[in-house]
């Protein structure tokens, strides 16, 4: 098989840029590291055919340094830059700069990162093609208090205030009377401009105990689009995902295949191309959508696990022009898989827990996979993320894979730092995630419970 590209630049750190590097690996593709000087020890700059330091440690000067990147990108004769999540993976300037400069951008075109980046543009060109949404204002609010208030009155309290351009909880709040709509929607106008650079806000209706659930679509230059299932992220902490799984529990085969669907057709409609992910609040069996991140997903290995297909490898194909290489009828689900996201922090404060990492096991055994960038002697940085790796666990079923899921986390051993995997064994033995189906609001609850214990 000849290699889509001769060469790639990984503009990312941590686990998803080895993920990355192994892909390329595989592909036959040449790799480009690009580090801050605090990231000079990660391993996939070791293990990289080339790397280039881009900056010191702030992320502004390095892994956001648009400029530093695409000269990297040219130094070393590159031919494509893969994003990853986060940093600059869903920037389109980048993307457009990228694709300028006379590279090859691996993820969607700049215009769709657009489109998609603005909520309310987002959420009208899912009406058009036909997906559900959460009833809201149909548009950015005005300066019109009265407006505001009409608005609110129509959708029905309880009401949610968002950040056009941003996400992450930032930007956004709860308001369940007229009484509180204008404080609020002002806090979230003045903290959407300093997150965002963009003060635009919309409404939309509160759901008070939805789900989590996203659907993964990959999608070709040729018109061909294809859905992978979906995953549930309820496990969250202040809007932040802690724990995944897929499929989700008590979304049927029908359900799955008629949401999947207006997702590809989407995707046709808009001209979507690379990895995708849909997001939706799901309540009362029916699926809100809320948002499509058009990057690949921290969460992609539980789709990989129980699919067979490596949606980095797809990226890569996809961006050098090739078709898919799967039809909708050779996706299949095969079991159950859970993620663990493993954190360098406090597991009940969550306080970021930066340092060397004196001993580390990763556990093994039928259904384990582990993504992780650490090392024994590797020095957690305190500029990034605090995550330091993904635990995943995949059987024959939702059991299977919870049972896995633990014994695994018993079986890792971090030292030096501080990790969450008390946090992960907690949720894996509470009755109602269990039981399966929880909600977006259950483990904050639990945590305020949990707290009390310490």
């Amino acid at each position: 098989m000849t290699p889509p590209f001769e060469k790639v630049l990984i503009a990312n750190r941590g686990e998803i840029a080895l993920r990355i590097q192994r892909a390329c690996r595989e592909l036959g593709i040449a790799t480009v590291a690009v580090y801050s000087s605090a990231d000079r020890e990660q391993k996939h700059v070791l293990l990289a055919d080339e790397s280039v330091c881009i900056g010191p440690p702030p992320a502004g000067k390095s892994y956001l340094n648009m400029a530093a990147i695409i000269s990297a990108a040219e130094v070393t004769g590159a031919n494509a830059i893969h994003p990853g999540y986060g940093f600059m993976s869903e920037n389109a300037d980048f993307a457009e700069s990228v694709v300028r400069s006379g590279f090859t951008f691996i993820g969607p075109r700049a215009e769709t990162i657009r489109l998609m980046g603005d909520k309310t543009a987002a959420i009208e060109a899912m009406q058009q093609a036909g997906v559900p949404c959460v009833p809201g204002s149909n548009g950015v609010l005005d300066d019109d208090p009265k407006r505001w208030h009409e608005l609110a009155e129509g959708i029905g309290y309880p009401v949610l205030v968002k950040a056009a351009a941003g996400g992450g909880g930032r930007g956004m709040h709860v308001i369940r009377s007229p009484a509180e709509l204008e404080r609020n929607i002002g806090l979230a106008r003045q903290e959407a401009a300093s997150a965002f650079g963009n003060d635009a806000v919309f409404l939309e209706k509160y759901l008070e105990t939805p789900r989590h659930i996203e659907i993964q679509v990959l999608a070709d230059m040729h018109g061909k689009a294809i859905h992978l299932g979906e995953r549930d992220c309820s496990m969250q902490r202040r809007n932040q995902k802690v724990m995944e799984e897929a499929p989700a529990p008590g979304i049927s085969p029908e359900a799955r295949a008629e949401i999947g669907a207006l997702c590809v057709k989407a995707c046709e409609d808009m001209g979507y191309v690379g990895a995708g992910t849909f997001e939706f609040l799901y309540e009362n069996g029916a699926f809100h959508f809320i948002e499509m991140n058009t990057r690949i997903q921290v969460e992609h290995p539980v789709t990989e696990m129980i699919t067979g297909v490596d949606l980095v490898k797809e990226q890569l194909l996809i961006a050098a022009g090739q078709p898919l290489r799967y039809s909708q009828d050779q996706i299949h689900i095969n079991g159950h898989a859970l993620e663990c996201r493993i954190n360098a922090e406090d597991p009940l404060r969550f306080v970021p827990s930066p340092g060397e990492v004196t001993k580390y096991h990763v556990p093994g055994g039928p259904g384990v996979r582990v993504d992780s960038h650490v090392y024994r002697g590797y020095t957690v940085p305190p500029h990034y993320d605090s995550m330091i790796g993904k635990l995943i666990a995949h059987g024959e079923d939702r059991e299977c894979a919870m049972a896995r899921m633990r014994t695994a986390l018993s079986e890792l051993v971090v030292e030096g730092v501080r990790t969450n995997r008390e946090l992960h064994q907690r949720i894996l033995h509470d009755p109602q995630f269990v039981a399966g189906g929880a909600h977006i609001h259950h483990l904050e609850s639990r945590l305020n419970e949990w707290s009390r214990d310490v």
